[in-house]
C-alpha cells in the first residue's frame, strides 16, 4: 500500500500525466496540441494502455507524432509515465480516466489513430457492451477520430477477435480492413513494429498466437 501511495504521489507531480488533480484535466478537450504538446502533430490514442509499453514504444519510433495512453489504474500510469520520463520523450502523455468517458477529453476529429492493445476481452455475455470493439465504442471512435483514421486491435484472445470481426462485418462505414490470426507469421507484421508488451510476451510463451486487425472508420 505504501508503494502504491508513493507512486500516486509521483504521478501527481509529473507533467506527462493528466488526472483529476491537474488543471488541464478540465480544459484539455480540443486543446491537446495547443496546451499540452505545443505542436500540430497527429495524435495517436492507445486505450487501456496498461503499463504504457506500446504508447512509449511508438513515441520513441515516431517523434513527429503525439501519443496518449489512457487507463484508469494509477499504478499502471506510473509505469508508463516513468518509461517516457526516463527516455526523455516529450511527445507522450497519459490520461487517467475511464475509457467510456473519453468524450469528455477529446473533441470530434481530434484523434488521428486508435490502438487497442490486449484489452480486457470481457468474456461474459452481460459485458458485451464493455468490449472496446463493441458498437458503442466504435461510435465513440468514429466521433473522435478524423474520417479515414485507422483503428487497430492486437490481442491474444480468439473470442474477442472473432467478436470484433463480426462487429466490423456488420458495419457499412468500414474501409481498408485487413486482419491476421498470427501477426508474427504475417505480411502485416511491420504494422506492429515488433513492440511487445509484457502480456504479449507471456501469451506468446504459452503458445498463443497474436491476432491483429486494422480498419479505417
Amino acid at each position: 500500500m505504501k508503494r502504491k501511495q508513493e507512486r500516486f504521489k509521483i504521478i501527481e507531480e509529473r507533467a506527462n500525466v493528466i488526472e483529476p488533480t491537474k488543471p488541464l484535466y478540465a480544459s484539455i478537450k480540443g486543446n491537446w496540441r495547443r496546451d499540452y504538446f505545443k505542436n500540430d502533430h497527429p495524435i495517436t490514442l492507445e486505450l487501456a494502455c496498461g503499463r504504457g509499453e506500446y504508447t512509449v514504444g511508438l513515441a520513441a519510433l515516431f517523434p513527429e507524432r503525439n501519443f496518449i495512453g489512457v487507463d484508469i489504474k494509477g499504478e499502471r500510469i506510473w509505469k508508463g509515465s516513468s518509461l517516457a520520463f526516463e527516455q526523455g520523450l516529450s511527445n507522450v502523455a497519459f490520461l487517467r480516466t475511464q475509457i467510456l468517458l473519453i468524450d469528455n477529453f477529446f473533441a470530434p476529429g481530434e484523434i488521428d489513430e486508435v490502438w487497442l492493445t490486449f484489452p480486457d476481452p470481457r468474456p461474459r455475455k452481460r459485458d458485451v457492451k464493455r468490449r472496446l470493439t463493441s458498437a458503442r465504442y466504435m461510435e465513440i471512435y468514429k466521433r473522435l477520430a478524423k474520417p479515414g483514421s485507422y483503428v487497430r486491435l492486437k490481442t491474444d484472445n480468439t473470442m474477442l477477435f472473432d467478436f470484433t470481426l463480426e462487429e466490423i462485418q456488420a458495419r457499412t462505414d468500414i474501409d481498408d480492413f485487413k486482419h491476421t490470426r498470427d501477426i508474427y507469421q504475417s505480411e502485416m507484421r511491420s504494422e506492429c513494429f515488433d513492440i511487445r508488451t509484457r502480456y504479449e510476451q507471456e501469451f506468446a510463451a504459452k503458445g498463443e498466437t497474436i491476432k491483429y486487425l486494422r480498419f479505417r472508420i
